[in-house]
Parts: C-alpha cells; sequence; structure tokens
C-alpha cells in the first residue's frame, strides 16, 4: 500500500463534530499522503458551532467543513477509500454501505462531546479533548509503515489505535467537576 495517497472517510451519525474534527486533523498532519472526507449516517445538515470555533482557533482550514449524508460517498463518481473509520458509538452499530474497493475498516470510538452537559467553558473542553484524542490517533495512524504492513497486521494496528486511550470524554470531565466542586 506504498508509494499512493491514501483516501480516509471518518464517519458519525450527525457529521456535526468527531468526524468533521477528524477530517480537519487528517489534512492537517497527513504530510500529503492521506486525503480525508467525513459524512454521517444521519447528518444533523450543520456542523456544531463549538466545532467550527475550536478547528478556527486552532488555524485549520473550516472552508470544507459541511455536514454531509454518507451516500455521498457511495456512488459509483465517490472517490475509492482505501481507510474507513467509524467514530462515534452509535455509527459502528449501523449498516454502512459496501464501499467501493474494499476499504480497510475500524472503529475509534469517541464519546460524543455535543452530548456533555455542563457550563460552556466544560463543553469547550469536551470537545478539546475529542480532538486531542482524535489527533493523537490520526498522528500515529500516518506513521505506520503502510508499505511494510500485511492486511492482517495493518487491521490490527488500526484496531489497538481505536481502543487506545479509551478515556470516556464525558465520565473524566463530570469526575473533574466533582473534584472542583469539593
Amino acid at each position: 500500500m506504498s508509494g499512493k495517497r491514501y483516501n480516509v472517510l471518518f464517519l458519525c451519525t450527525g457529521n456535526s463534530a468527531r468526524s468533521l474534527l477528524a477530517e480537519a486533523i487528517l489534512q492537517r498532519v497527513a504530510m500529503g499522503r492521506f486525503r480525508g472526507f467525513s459524512a454521517g449516517s444521519h447528518p444533523k445538515g450543520a456542523p456544531h458551532p463549538y466545532a467550527i470555533d475550536l478547528l478556527q482557533g486552532l488555524n485549520h482550514d473550516t472552508g470544507f467543513v459541511r455536514s454531509k449524508s454518507w451516500g455521498e460517498f457511495a456512488g459509483e463518481d465517490a472517490p475509492e477509500m482505501d481507510f474507513v473509520f467509524t467514530v462515534c458509538d452509535r455509527a459502528v452499530k449501523e449498516d454502512c454501505p459496501v464501499w467501493p474497493g474494499q476499504p480497510v475498516t475500524a472503529h475509534w470510538g469517541i464519546p460524543d462531546p455535543s452530548n456533555f452537559e455542563g457550563s460552556e467553558a466544560e463543553k469547550r473542553v469536551a470537545f478539546a479533548e475529542a480532538y486531542r484524542m482524535l489527533y493523537n490517533r490520526i498522528s500515529i495512524f500516518v506513521n505506520l509503515p503502510m508499505g511494510r504492513l500485511d492486511a492482517v497486521s495493518l487491521r490490527q494496528q488500526l484496531d489497538d489505535l481505536g481502543t487506545s486511550e479509551s478515556v470516556d470524554i464525558l465520565s473524566a470531565m463530570r469526575r473533574y467537576r466533582e473534584q472542583k466542586d469539593v
């Protein structure tokens, strides 16, 4: 799989936060070797404002950002995907379209920061934590020796990345708030 530019699709249910963050991160750290896309099974129609604020605050290009259906990437005229990652817990349980080219798939579940209930500052911290977890996984992913890994080893590496840092953001934020109140 070396010597080519890989297409990567990040899937989530709403395509309003995590998958958009992942797409932006991949575009930044890809070193020209990867091209990122994102979509949702039931797109919310608009990106979450905190996701946009976070990306803009980190100097990401947000010109690409829009909430879109995964159907855009399942058609004949869509780019052929090399990798498809689900980044939320609900999308992994849904029936995904059959992707042309049989891409490598993995689940990298990240709790939805838009579901966090708390102050505005705490909600923004939840978005930043989701970004951090995705950034770490994607940074490792783009540095895997694609040309030296067989399909089974590559799949294992990607599955392992999906279980690393499996800290539940929402639980961590609740613990933080409880400690702060003590």
